[in-house]
């Protein structure tokens, strides 16, 4: 008898994950997991595992189903999967995708394994995804939807409702609807919600927002999605230069697009490049090899360090004390610049800074720093006086403060910066602002030693 007839309480208790499932060889059980857990949850789990176990996994899955975990997965994921199909399924599955995620997933793969998806696509669905891969990469025309149910604008309320029930089982998305002129181009959008609870005869330009915020086709997929989160928007159209509709930007794919963006500028703070699929599926030289390159360049960078402990090492044969308190100084100013570098990311990727405000960050961040730092300095000069001389406390004090202003002007400056320069904010991480504040920051302490202790 199959275990999902068992009452509960004599149930076996199953394994936590799939990948248990699979390995204890239980059919019965990875059915009923597949069963009982919605497809997100699905999708996660497949990422977590090898190419064999993933592939099994997946065949147990129905039709319908399947196609709806597949659409759940990362590129690199759907890539797996699909290595390990026969070619009906393999067209099946890619067929019945919706233009969107196919672009998505052929951008990320071979020119072999494209070529293939595309010559075994029907006419008019290879149409629509050779249309949306022939946009730059990282534009709204990647990841919009071209399947959009467009209404004329001398419908009735009641026409427009005959057109969504027509036309609206192809299309992604029927909440947001664009109003067209003869000529397609886009002249305001009506909601769902407003038709269906409209009298019949109302006209639809009376129920039309005409002045609807939209993004074109080759503007920047980011900035477009969050422009869709200010606005609060489920959909956006998407126009080409003469304002002709050519599909949607739907939330989720917006949401997809500012969770990658933020996993790639979390890797770069962090001092490392990003990856594509599952943490829990790579492998750990991957994850190494993902690391090396950055930690390598800031070893070589660290090497200022000691070359200004070099240059004072008469100052501090003088004064051996000052050795004491480098970690602690150091690390202060590190991690003063580290947090406004990380702010200044932040703001910038929502669109509270503009590289215009360049002089107004470098005023806020320094006295911030000079705040803080004073702070510091008097525990310094406490911690200082209790183990050393109140001279050299005194050392330290006045560096606490001078150290932390400069950090936080150069942490919250040099974002800033790099997006003038048209280089990625976040690749100014805060292992790198750490680097180079560490170096500075000697430089700093021993200049203020020799001034104050006249040596």
């Amino acid at each position: 008898m199959p275990q999902t007839n068992l009452p509960d309480e004599l149930r076996p208790e199953l394994p936590e994950s799939l990948q248990d499932i699979l390995k204890s060889h239980q059919l019965h059980a990875a059915l009923e997991w597949l069963e009982t857990n919605p497809p997100h949850v699905i999708a996660d789990e497949l990422g977590r595992m090898d190419a064999v176990d993933a592939g099994m996994a997946f065949r147990l899955l129905d039709k319908d189903r399947a196609l709806t975990v597949f659409e759940e997965l990362e590129p690199v994921d759907q890539q797996q999967i699909l290595e390990g199909l026969r070619d009906h399924n393999f067209l099946d599955l890619v067929e019945g995708m919706d233009p969107d995620d196919r672009a998505r997933m052929l951008r990320e793969a071979p020119a072999k394994v494209a070529n293939r998806v595309l010559a075994g696509l029907s006419a008019h669905e290879r149409r629509m995804t050779s249309a949306l891969l022939g946009y730059p990469e990282g534009s709204v025309g990647r990841y919009m939807t071209p399947e959009v149910v467009a209404l004329g604008q001398d419908l009735t309320v009641q026409q427009a409702l005959e057109v969504v029930r027509e036309k609206g089982g192809q299309a992604e998305t029927v909440y947001t609807l664009p109003v067209v002129d003869d000529g397609k181009r886009l002249t305001g959008i009506a909601e769902l919600r407003e038709l269906v609870l409209s009298p019949p005869q109302t006209m639809v330009s009376a129920l039309v927002v005409t002045e609807p915020v939209s993004v074109y086709a080759t503007d920047s997929a980011e900035r477009a999605a969050r422009l869709m989160r200010e606005t609060n928007d489920l959909n956006m159209p998407v126009v080409d230069s003469e304002n002709r509709l050519l599909g949607l930007l739907t939330i989720d794919d917006a949401l997809e697009v500012i969770e990658a963006a933020d996993t790639e500028d979390v890797a770069r703070q962090a001092g490392a490049a990003p990856w594509a699929g599952h943490y829990m599926a790579a492998t750990v030289w991957q994850l190494a090899r993902y690391r090396a390159l950055w930690l390598s360049l800031l070893l070589v960078a660290a090497t200022l360090t000691v070359s200004v402990t070099q240059s004072f090492e008469g100052t501090l044969e003088k004064a051996a004390q000052l050795a004491m308190f480098i970690p602690m100084l150091i690390g202060a100013g590190g991690n003063a610049g580290a947090q406004a570098a990380t702010a200044c990311v932040r703001a910038l990727a929502v669109g509270e800074v503009r590289g215009s405000d360049l002089l107004k960050v470098i005023w806020r961040e320094c006295r911030v720093g000079l705040v803080l730092g004073s702070l510091l300095a008097i525990l310094g000069v406490v911690v200082g006086t209790l183990f050393v001389s109140a001279k050299i406390a005194l050392v330290v004090g006045i560096t606490l403060v001078v150290i932390c202003g400069w950090a936080a002007t150069i942490g919250g400056t040099m974002p800033l910066l790099a997006r003038r320069l048209r280089i990625d904010p976040a690749v100014v991480s805060a292992p790198m602002v750490t680097t180079l504040v560490d170096a500075t920051g000697l430089i700093i302490y021993f200049m203020t030693a020799k001034a104050v202790l006249g040596i």
